[in-house]
């Protein structure tokens, strides 16, 4: 079940919202001075310019990619060799002899993961305000907000809204004041309207046969502005019948290529786990676009397409640009930035990992000459104490530091306390 949709989230993703909702309005603005009026357009050029402010974030990765293809074979052998073992010590060697590989190319094991930590934000909130147009688009909101001003206007409202929003599966219960109040707010009754399909607005309009003229009026403007190739509907599910079904099969095609690009880029390692996981995404994920596009609206479904075709296009064109890219150099300008960072960190650029792992743990250790009982005097104690000589009983001897010569000093002692 859906909760609230339509009105702007002020969640977590609210202000990431707000700004791509001011840019899609004045996409949506600008085309109506040429006399275009069309959401479908709008969501393309839309996804088209966002995606291209993220190029930055795209090549960075592509670069991380790049010198991921020369690191994976040093670290599929260090993971070779330490195949199997367990313990510590050799989990430490691993781990240092993996940060020296990433040392070398003055690469970080979280390189990769920083520009998507901050893309997939962006794609969230990309996605929630493609699927929430008349929260966004002013025009688009003030001819829900027509029909949504005359529905509240009209007795007993709340009950046939709340029936209806059962059918296109939007939780009128998230809404507070339909428990405070008793009523629905305007925002919520476009949040309802905005779900609807050609039965609902139908339905709609035998609920409220007073209202004929409003519904009519702007219901044609707004089946005018969602209208798409071939009389589609994009509030509708696209089907599984022509023009529509094309729709989930262009999302699961180009995404489909998409993944193949950068297989190109990215050569398989075999010996590499992470390369499987990859090939396997790269099979599954299309399969998962196009089957998810059938339940969708069909402008979700234009938005994973324009999404696709820009990212292969973008990636054929990053792809000619990261083969000129001398790795070497790439490399060499890695480590010099590297260095720098470490530099002003107060840290030796030419200090092993070893070397570094002492410097950074020196500060904890306790020195014995400012501590009265030291750990390790401590220790040296209680070793002096109990720690017995070569023992010998009868025909039996005991190497000291032994457990038998412990085992055995503990039951004399206590068979000398019991003669006591």
């Amino acid at each position: 079940m859906f909760s609230v949709f339509l009105t702007q989230n002020s969640g977590l993703l609210g202000p990431i919202e707000s700004v791509l909702g001011l840019i899609l309005n004045a996409i949506y603005e600008f085309l109506s001075f040429f006399g275009i009026q069309n959401v479908a357009l709008v969501i393309i050029l839309f996804t088209f310019i966002v995606r291209g402010l993220m190029i930055p974030l795209t090549i960075k990765q592509q670069k991380f990619s790049k010198l991921s293809s020369k690191m994976n074979p040093e670290i599929s052998k260090i993971q070779a060799k330490y195949k199997g073992k367990k313990d510590e010590v050799s989990l430490r060697k691993q781990q240092a002899e993996t940060q020296a590989v990433y040392q070398k190319y003055g690469a970080s094991p979280t390189a990769g993961c920083l520009p998507l930590l901050i893309t997939l934000p962006i794609m969230f909130a990309l996605y929630r305000v493609i699927y929430n147009i008349p929260a966004y688009v002013n025009d688009i909101n003030h001819m829900y907000g027509n029909i949504a001003e005359a529905i509240r206007g009209t007795n007993g409202y709340v009950d046939i809204m709340t029936s209806l929003a059962e059918k296109v599966n939007v939780k009128t219960t998230a809404y507070n004041e339909v428990a405070a109040d008793g009523i629905i707010s305007v925002n919520h009754v476009i949040d309802i309207l905005a779900k609807f399909k050609t039965d609902q607005w139908t339905e709609l309009k035998n609920n409220f046969p007073s209202l004929l003229t409003v519904i009519d009026q702007n219901y044609a403007n707004i089946a005018s502005v969602n209208r798409f190739i071939g009389g589609l509907n994009i509030i509708d599910v696209p089907g599984y019948t022509f023009p529509g079904i094309l729709i989930p099969i262009l999302a699961a095609g180009l995404q489909f290529i998409q993944g193949k690009q950068t297989q190109a880029l990215n050569p398989t390692d075999k010996d590499n786990p992470m390369s499987s996981t990859m090939n396997t995404m790269n099979t599954v994920m299309p399969i998962m676009s196009g089957f998810f596009c059938f339940m969708l609206p069909i402008g979700v479904g234009i938005y994973w397409v324009a999404g696709s075709l820009f990212a292969i296009i973008q990636q054929f064109i990053i792809n000619k640009h990261m083969e000129k890219v001398d790795v070497d150099a790439l490399i060499e300008k890695n480590v010099m930035k590297a260095n720098k960072r470490k530099a002003k960190l107060g840290i030796d650029p030419n200090a092993s990992m070893e070397e570094l792992a002492k410097k950074q743990t020196r500060s904890i250790e306790i020195p014995a000459e400012n501590v009265s009982t030291s750990t390790s005097n401590y220790a040296n104690a209680v070793k002096k104490n109990y720690e017995p000589s070569d023992y010998k009983k009868g025909d039996e001897s005991y190497k000291a530091g032994s457990i038998s010569s412990y085992a055995n000093l503990l039951n004399n002692r206590n068979n000398n306390k019991g003669d006591k």
